[in-house]
């Protein structure tokens, strides 16, 4: 008995096909996927021929020597990163030149030493009254941060906002930054590279801040700053020396707001810990 095939056509989006394309938008959704990198969409289904990629000319093999593979490149793959350690020393060279926090914002907005910046939609500097004698720092910056170019404005941010209004402070009276400036590629953590090459901005930033209270926000931030490495729950309520270059100010260690959503039950070390704020502040 003969078997026939039948021939795969391309048809109009039948309801199935909708709720597929709807699982993967999803999929992508939760993966960190939450917008296109090009202007318009690219039909992955066309017969549209590809331009060959560019080869490198190798000459005539000599003899006794067999012929040498030729690698395909293409012109984006020719030019290679710059060093992790030498972006390091541009950014402290970079942030010691700084005179003022409008400068420092300037320097980073052409800072080129940091991958992220060609992921993430714009520069996420700081938020707040830098002459505000509290200045809170996080990790780095999520998918509304990048959007709007503040820190700490989506859920994480407004729970931060009813914290600093239980003990009198709001973002008129307090500074808020973070130590990576740009938005990781699915709010993905930054890794150790990419945090040291922002530190020197960071730490330029609190210097010309000059607060009298740094609270540091999570894990990340007490080890980045502070060198601390214990879990964040032994770090927390904590008070260390943070030396800024020109002083020694007040260091304090709490949890992350996001890491307060997902455990509300810390909330209430976290309500001690800014109770200890309020006490620093007023003493």
């Amino acid at each position: 008995m003969r078997q026939t095939r039948r021939r795969a056509t391309i048809g109009p989006m039948t309801p199935n096909r909708v709720d597929t394309a709807r699982e993967l938008l999803a999929f992508y959704a939760e993966a960190g996927v939450d917008m296109p990198l090009g202007e318009t969409a690219i039909d992955r289904l066309a017969a549209a021929e590809v331009a060959p990629a560019a080869t490198v000319e190798t000459p005539p093999p000599r003899a006794g020597f067999r012929e040498p593979l030729r690698r395909d490149f293409t012109p984006a793959q020719a030019a290679a990163p710059a060093a992790p350690d030498a972006a390091i020393m541009a950014a402290r060279e970079m942030a010691k030149s700084a005179a003022s926090l409008e400068v420092l914002r300037g320097i980073l907005e052409t800072f080129e030493g940091c991958a992220l910046r060609v992921t993430a939609k714009q520069l996420v500097f700081a938020d707040g009254n830098p002459q505000a004698r509290v200045m809170f720092v996080g990790e780095a910056p999520g998918r509304e941060e990048d959007l709007e170019g503040l820190p700490f404005v989506g859920r994480s941010g407004k729970l931060l906002d009813r914290m600093l209004a239980a003990i009198g402070l709001n973002r008129t009276t307090a500074y808020i930054a973070n130590i990576v400036p740009w938005r990781p590629p699915g709010n993905r953590t930054p890794t150790p590279q990419e945090s040291q090459i922002c530190l020197p901005f960071i730490r330029r930033q609190i210097e010309l801040a000059n607060p009298d209270v740094l609270v540091c926000l999570g894990k990340p931030a007490v080890a980045t700053l502070l060198g601390v490495e214990d879990g964040i729950r032994r770090t927390r309520g904590r008070w260390f020396d943070y030396d800024t270059g020109t002083r020694e100010i007040r260091a304090l260690a709490t949890f992350h707001p996001a890491y307060l959503l997902r455990s509300p039950l810390e909330k209430r070390f976290a309500w001690r810990d800014f109770l200890a704020i309020k006490k620093a502040l007023d003493a």
